[in-house]
């Protein structure tokens, strides 16, 4: 394939447009083949493999992220850290994902995804391995490895997403990402019970770090081997007109004069600083309600006791389960009534979680099974958003910027959400603490985590306001066409290129047939 052809989906970097389905008959015309070939470039059943893949890796993405967390009280007595430096863990990963994410997306809207998520996985394997062999004089090793994790999670979930987007429409896509994105809070709470029974088992925490590194290579072999990089846009192609691929400097400002993926961006932050604090804190926070309220041993020596990761990971599973499932259907069913179910199903879910985790931070010092229901109700309508926000990205933006678009909310998401978030819960808490003792390390962690509830009232109201202008914005990408003013200087800039260069066909960053 020449890096010129403009019929190609991709650029090649180390492209695979030339994988084959399946045999061709010997008297196949190119007519026939383009019949029963479908729009994406990939069959039904590949396709479905395809998302199992996905969801795989999804899955392996957020049980490393949260496997720290299911040991964080070793970690603590391991190193000899306070909650600030704690909270930093989370933190650094989170940012050398976010900062990373733009690139990726970049990349991801021009070249073979498949192979930049094989790349970036493989890498974050073995740096997540190293991370388990770190001496407890080298905390800053530590930290170091973490931030280097981010570079394999921003290179695949900036991409993953827009592959299922060239794979299904409307319903069926909705229903591929609900799937895809059950693997956050599985994962999530497979990473604190997966943590907490290797450490447990193995009477070493490093051990809890080594259980994702060798399912993450088996992941690249899988990507290799089973996926297919689809055909971008075809699948919502329309004969009247093409797609154009824009300058990133363009995309952007078409993103930013975009309300609904602004707002919903914005709406998500909110989710991404309750979540991330919740992630980290919550564990640790349940350890010392027992330490406090039940007298249970506080963690002196490890291995500590991590019987609350392993119930916490159990309800985040079960939640987070159930609040996708819940938050897919009932959107699918509010859709019949009125074409701005999405945010506002968003909406609801943030608004009736805040009182509930409020109520489950309070109630942490008198009645720990009513501190567990309240938990779980609260990470149940916390959930209903994370398929929601992302198919509202889908189809609120074009397919050649959508990497782009998913590379911009996960920066604005992370960095006003739980980039920070993490490190402030813990902060906060070292700053309120007016004594060692297990009175204050209880306390002054609880009223600083009551910073998520108002958090999430203010997620809520953004959602609200997107659904405002949701029907306009959904329309506009569903019809989208390049003005005559791109077409003309993507003309000017081709005939420029074909006279200079002496190209046969226009540069695929110029004028693309996505």
């Amino acid at each position: 394939m020449s890096l010129a052809d403009p019929t190609s989906d991709t650029t090649p970097f180390f492209s695979d447009d030339s994988e084959a389905e399946g045999s061709e008959e010997p008297g196949a015309g190119p007519s026939q083949r383009r019949e029963e070939e479908p729009a994406s470039g990939v069959s039904s059943l590949r396709a479905v493999f395809t998302v199992i893949v996905l969801c795989f890796i999804n899955l392996l993405n957020y049980m490393d992220r949260f496997t720290v967390a299911g040991v964080l009280p070793d970690i603590e007595q391991y190193f000899g850290i306070n909650d600030g430096k704690s909270g930093l863990l989370q933190t650094v990963f989170i940012c050398s994902y976010m900062f990373l994410a733009p690139v990726f997306g970049y990349l991801g809207d021009r070249y073979n995804r498949k192979m930049i998520m094989s790349v970036g996985i493989g890498f974050w394997s073995i740096v997540t391995l190293a991370s388990s062999y770190t001496p407890k004089e080298y905390f800053w090793l530590l930290l170091l490895t973490r931030g280097l994790v981010g570079v394999g999670e921003a290179s695949y979930s900036t991409i993953a997403p827009t592959i299922i987007a060239d794979l299904y429409i409307k319903e069926r896509r909705t229903q591929m990402l609900s799937v895809f994105y059950f693997a956050i809070p599985v994962g999530s709470g497979l990473g604190y019970i997966v943590g907490s029974k290797v450490d447990d088992l193995a009477g070493d925490w490093h051990w809890a770090l080594r259980v994702t590194p060798a399912l993450g290579l088996v992941a690249v072999v899988l990507l290799l081997f089973v996926v297919k990089e689809p055909k971008r846009g075809a699948i919502e192609a329309r004969p009247e007109h093409t797609l154009q691929r824009t300058s990133w400097l363009g995309d952007m400002k078409a993103l930013c004069r975009n309300p609904s993926f602004v707002l919903s961006t914005f709406g998500f932050t909110a989710v991404a600083f309750v979540t991330g604090s919740l992630a980290l804190w919550a564990p640790a926070f349940l350890f010392r309600a027992a330490v406090f309220t039940e007298g249970r041993p506080p963690c002196v020596k490890g291995p500590c006791d991590t019987s609350d990761s392993l119930y916490f990971g159990i309800i985040t599973v079960v939640s987070g389960i159930l609040g996708v499932a819940s938050g897919a259907e009932v959107s699918r069913r509010l859709r019949l009534r009125t074409p701005r179910a999405d945010p506002l199903v968003c909406a609801l879910g943030l608004l009736l979680s805040a009182p509930f985790l409020y109520l489950a931070i309070v109630f942490a010092q008198a009645s720990p099974i009513a501190t567990y229901v309240f938990i779980f109700l609260g990470e149940t309508f916390l959930s209903m958003n994370w398929a929601i926000v992302a198919d509202i990205l889908l189809y609120v933006v074009v397919p050649t910027r959508r990497s782009t678009a998913e590379a911009f909310q996960i920066v604005l998401s992370h960095l006003l959400g739980d980039a920070g978030s993490p490190y402030l819960i813990g902060v906060v808490s070292d700053s309120l603490k007016q004594t060692d003792s297990y009175l204050w390390q209880f306390r002054s962690l609880q009223l600083s985590l009551l910073t998520c509830s108002f958090v999430a009232v203010g997620g809520g109201a953004f959602f609200l306001a997107t659904a405002l202008f949701i029907e306009k914005d959904r329309q506009r990408a569903t019809n989208y066409a390049p003005s005559a003013s791109i077409q003309q200087h993507y003309s000017e800039d081709y005939t420029q290129h074909t006279l200079g260069f002496g190209l046969a066909h226009p540069p695929c960053e110029y004028v693309c047939d996505d």
